[in-house]
């Protein structure tokens, strides 16, 4: 059996007629009534703490996502118009164009390679301070 502690309480009078009511329901009891708004009361009360510790750090890294969900938004966008730019000004290459493609495969392996090397050092075209770009 837990152990239980006495305490000794005041109640409002309005407050205590309402608690009789809910106590003369078969099944109920003032003890086990009190104990469960207290309990509720407490768990409430840490939750409160919970928000006062880590809310507002949790609200900046909230922003911080819905920046960076943003921006992804922005560059998958620029790229997806870029690429139907790109295929609509270029005629398709002929089947036979092999000196075509050499070319092409020459330009794509250059851009890879651009694209590995800015992102290896660090470096991004654009960026909120133009310094970084140099």
């Amino acid at each position: 059996m837990v152990d239980k502690v006495r305490h000794q309480l005041f109640l409002a009078k309005p407050l205590s007629d309402r608690l009789e009511v809910l106590a003369a329901k078969p099944g109920a009891s003032k003890s086990a009534i009190l104990a469960d708004a207290v309990t509720a009361w407490l768990n409430r009360r840490g939750a409160s703490e919970f928000d006062d510790r880590f809310g507002l750090r949790l609200d900046r890294m909230t922003n911080a996502l819905g920046r960076i969900e943003r921006n992804d938004h922005v560059l998958l966008e620029s790229l997806a118009l870029f690429i139907r730019y790109e295929l609509a000004i270029h005629a398709p290459l002929a089947e036979n164009d092999e000196a075509g493609r050499a070319i092409a495969r020459k330009r794509f392996e250059a851009f890879v390679a651009q694209v590995a090397k800015q992102i290896a050092a660090g470096r991004h075209t654009f960026s909120a301070n133009p310094e970084d770009d140099r």
